[in-house]
Order: C-alpha cells, then sequence, then structure tokens
C-alpha cells in the first residue's frame, strides 16, 4: 500500500501528465533493459527491449520519451572559463539564419525605394492579404491597374534585391 502511494504521488505530481499505462510499459522496459544489460553485456536496443517485453517498438520509444524529465532551456551543460554554455545555445534556430536576416534587410531596402503608392499596395496584398480588387477600391483605380503597379513594383525589387 506504501509503495502504491508512492508510485501515486509521483505520478499525479510531474510537470506532466502521462497515462498509467504508458508509464507502466516505461517501468517495465526499465526493467527489461536493466535485465538485458546483465544477460548481454551490452546496452541493449530498443528493438530487443521491445521484443522482450513484447509491445511494439514505436509504443516502447514512445513510453520511454514520455517519463523522461523535462529541462530547462536555461539549464546550464558546460562551463568554459566560468561562462556557461546553455541549452538554449546548442539549439539550431532555422527560421532566424544569417540568409533570412540578409533577405529581410534587402526587402526592406527595396520596399523604402518603391513610391509610396506601390508600398501601399505590396503591403495591402502581401502582407494584409487583400486581394486586387481589394486594393482597387480601398485607392480608387481599376483592379488591372492595380496589377500592372503590383508587377512593376515586384520587378523592380527583384532587380535591386
Amino acid at each position: 500500500m506504501i509503495i502504491g502511494e508512492v508510485r501515486r504521488y509521483l505520478r499525479d505530481n510531474n510537470a506532466m501528465r502521462v497515462s498509467r499505462s504508458l508509464r507502466d510499459l516505461a517501468y517495465r522496459a526499465l526493467r527489461a533493459r536493466e535485465q538485458l544489460i546483465h544477460k548481454l553485456q551490452r546496452e541493449p536496443s530498443v528493438d530487443e527491449i521491445a521484443a522482450e517485453i513484447e509491445s511494439p517498438r514505436e509504443e516502447v520509444v514512445r513510453a520511454l520519451d514520455a517519463i523522461q524529465d523535462t529541462v530547462s532551456l536555461y539549464e546550464p551543460i558546460f562551463h568554459d572559463d566560468g561562462d556557461p554554455v546553455f541549452i538554449m545555445d546548442q539549439i539550431r534556430d532555422s527560421k532566424n539564419t544569417d540568409e533570412n536576416w540578409m533577405t529581410s534587410l534587402s526587402l526592406s531596402e527595396a520596399m523604402a525605394r518603391l513610391n509610396p503608392r506601390e508600398r501601399y499596395i505590396l503591403d495591402r496584398r502581401f502582407f494584409d492579404g487583400k486581394t486586387q480588387t481589394e486594393v482597387a477600391d480601398e485607392i480608387g483605380i481599376s483592379q488591372a491597374q492595380v496589377s500592372r503597379l503590383e508587377k512593376n513594383a515586384l520587378q523592380y525589387m527583384q532587380k535591386y534585391v
């Protein structure tokens, strides 16, 4: 009964809620891993653990992932002469790359070189998601004229960039 209460406390007071069946599968997998280490004298593969407990590999992987402790991105993982290196420092940011930064800067420069009317049309079309007809109604010109101005502005920007 005491062991049950301790397990319930650990299960219910965790940062993430994991189902009991998933947690039980993870603990069975951990026990099987320990047994296989003693038996094989090496680290067993996930496939070997899954075969030992007669569960699908994907479920074993999901169960083991579910019981991992969460870690802060600002957790120091290395100290170099007093300057800590955090987990955040080791994660690649595919959104804010130098290439994207340069492209954004070039586009901003090209937009700044357009006349106010062309800039307004491109802003409304590409940043506000308006149709050519909606933009034409806003500024009092035809849709064909908006199309022509938009095309010319984009060609100018393409040459500039």
